[in-house]
């Protein structure tokens, strides 16, 4: 049986850097890329608020607010809030982080953020476009005038004419011991798959291997920018990744 999202990443919070190949250097490379982005669209980093509202373990809030980005972070994995936190005072870095989905947002006292962000393929988890609607306010209502929402996700577009059934496997070495990374994707009908991850790792006491599942939803391109049009966002544009250097597609919506 399909774990839940929130299950998926309370399960995966305390070894999620092990996707990467290395994750302090994926950080900074995307925190890099995001950051003219955020220049352009909110103003200096010093000035800019942001909500990362799928922020899991840090992988974009902490690079952000290593450049000077002013970052509160939410998710609905409170395994993964608490490894965001304690990631954060590690680094000496101040990134308010709170247990909330997407779906609902109300719990975080702040508003009138410049920037509202969700990374790293998030909105596809939602299994229908009511529930990316209800996600779209959440994230509206959050945002000062003129503020940007900036979410990336797969590169659907073309992916669901592939229907590709693995990514990877990656081989990378941690201190001399191997660690193999690959995911198989079941799909399940022309725009739904099933997504099994799998890490396996050389340890001391022997190889082990992480198996989590969860469910995505193949969103296109030109389908979530009419949702975030209908919740009232205007200039919603699209940043492939040869414009942007962001390792996918990009979508930019401001609020009025």
């Amino acid at each position: 049986m399909t774990e839940t999202v929130r299950d998926f990443y309370d399960r995966l919070a305390p070894c999620y850097h092990l996707i990467f190949e290395d994750w302090e250097a994926s950080m900074a490379r995307q925190a890099a890329a995001l950051k003219p982005v955020l220049e352009r669209e909110c103003g200096p980093a010093g000035s800019v608020r942001i909500l990362d509202c799928a922020c899991g373990i840090g992988t974009q809030a902490l690079g952000l607010a290593r450049l000077g980005f002013r970052v509160t972070g939410a998710d609905l994995s409170p395994g993964a809030v608490e490894r965001a936190r304690r990631e954060a005072s590690t680094r000496g870095l101040e990134i308010p982080v709170h247990a909330a989905g997407m779906l609902d947002l109300s719990c975080i006292p702040d508003t009138g953020f410049d920037a509202v962000i969700a990374m790293d393929n998030a909105l596809p988890h939602l299994p229908c476009d009511e529930d990316l609607a209800h996600a779209a306010a959440q994230v509206f209502a959050k945002l000062r005038a003129g503020g940007a929402f900036i979410a990336s996700i797969r590169d659907y577009d073309r992916l669901v004419l592939e229907r590709p059934v693995a990514h990877g496997p990656g081989f990378y070495s941690d201190a001399g011991r191997r660690r193999v990374v690959f995911q198989l994707w079941e799909w399940t009908d022309a725009r739904r798959y099933t997504f099994h991850l799998y890490i396996t790792r050389d340890t001391p006491s022997g190889w082990e291997t992480l198996h989590g599942v969860s469910e995505y939803r193949a969103v296109l391109r030109n389908e979530l920018g009419a949702i975030l049009e209908h919740a009232g966002f205007v200039h919603v544009r699209w940043l492939l990744p040869e414009e942007s250097g962001f390792y996918q597609p990009m979508v930019l919506a401001k609020k009025p």
